[in-house]
């Protein structure tokens, strides 16, 4: 339904070709946001399911610099942060040229 909606819209998802990362919890609502949000923009990503994975989450707060909130987004190796600062990247326009850059 994405893909139909990007192709409605003109948008071109198959010139995202950033690497993508995100941490997540599967009931976190900010996590299903910001996947929704890379899904609007057709954005494949790798998904590392932390729940109940001490373990997991340990190697995301170290890649994080500590933060320890999900979700967690990377593109191309760079932390941008959370669901919040995903949204405001795009929000001002910096998260397309991203997500365009090969990773």
């Amino acid at each position: 339904m994405l893909k139909a909606l990007n192709n409605l819209l003109g948008r071109q998802p198959e010139q995202m070709k950033a690497n993508v990362e995100i941490y997540t919890w599967q009931t976190c609502p900010y996590c299903i946001r910001a996947k929704m949000l890379l899904g609007w923009k057709g954005v494949n990503y790798t998904e590392y399911k932390i729940d109940g994975n001490p373990e997991a989450r340990a190697k995301m707060a170290e890649r994080t610099n500590g933060r320890r909130s999900v979700p967690q987004v990377f593109i191309n190796g760079e932390h941008i942060g959370g669901c919040d600062d995903l949204y405001r990247l795009d929000g001002a326009g910096g998260l397309d040229p991203l997500l365009a850059s090969p990773g």
